[in-house]
């Protein structure tokens, strides 16, 4: 049976660093790095996850601002309050909550907030910094994915890695980090015939497809790891691309859904957010 990577409390410790460190560098240099969080509309799943980010703003010691704006905002009027924010001193990362209305380009939104300020490393600059291993701002969920993985005291050189799922936000820059870890890594999607055969050759797993129970303990190679980053409400129920019960019995380690990845994203926008006042140093 499965060890089971509590994401939660790796998050919590991750936390406490993050903390000790901006004390230092507010104590050191009298410098509090700032985060502006825009948020457009009213859906409840990214309403729910400002709340979650400006609460840890303030349990760290980060100065944070939300910009909670109309669904009716043009892209014009959104594109200035990012100038204005890209323009702001005491700002030092900014982050425009997905997903934005249907009228509004995000790709558009996210080209024009500053690579130096883009803590969520949606910005072309920051992909292609990471695809050319020179530092960058990584996107959060992935870099959290990565401390889970080592967290577990599994090398990740020279195993076989396979990631579920192609988004930019999750499955590319997952697969990056792999391989730049020297992994040999898989990017399965929609599209892959015998999905089945690939995973089972993985020693790492992760699956971020928002398919609620895709991959099952049959398809799971004995004492993988597995890392889960979907999540889907059912009900009242959040679950994730793992049928959990099921693949506890066959991995070696695998994270809960909630609990897991999602505490960890949090941690590390924190973590971005620190390391981005720190270059004003």
């Amino acid at each position: 049976m499965a060890s089971i990577i509590d994401g939660k409390k790796i998050a919590e410790d991750r936390i406490l660093e993050i903390k000790s460190n901006i004390e230092k560098l507010k104590k050191d240099h009298n410098l509090i790095p700032g985060l502006a969080v825009v948020l457009v509309g009213d859906d409840p799943a990214s309403r729910t996850y400002v709340n979650s980010k400006e609460k840890k703003c303030k349990e760290v010691g980060i100065y944070s601002e939300v910009h909670r704006l109309p669904e009716s905002i043009t892209e014009l009027e959104l594109l200035k309050i990012v100038e204005d924010l890209n323009n702001n001193e005491k700002i030092h990362g900014i982050l425009v909550q997905l997903p934005l209305p249907k009228h509004i380009n995000e790709d558009t939104i996210n080209e024009h907030i500053s690579y130096e300020k883009d803590v969520d490393g949606f910005h072309p600059v920051n992909i292609g910094n990471l695809q050319l291993k020179r530092p960058s701002f990584v996107p959060c969920t992935p870099k959290g994915i990565i401390e889970l993985i080592k967290s577990t005291g599994t090398t990740i050189q020279g195993k076989n890695a396979v990631v579920v799922g192609r988004s930019n936000i999750v499955g590319l820059p997952t697969s990056m980090l792999l391989l730049n870890e020297n992994a040999t890594v898989t990017i399965c999607h929609s599209k892959t015939q015998n999905l089945k055969d690939t995973i089972l050759k993985a020693d790492i797993i992760v699956s971020a497809t928002g398919i609620a129970g895709l991959i099952t303990g049959d398809m799971v190679k004995q004492d993988a790891v597995v890392i889960d980053a979907g999540i889907i409400r059912v009900g009242d129920t959040m679950v994730g691309d793992v049928l959990y019960d099921d693949v506890l019995q066959k991995a070696g380690f695998i994270t809960p859904v909630p609990g897991g990845v999602g505490p960890m994203t949090i941690a590390m926008l924190m973590q971005n957010t620190y390391e981005a006042a720190l270059k004003c140093v």
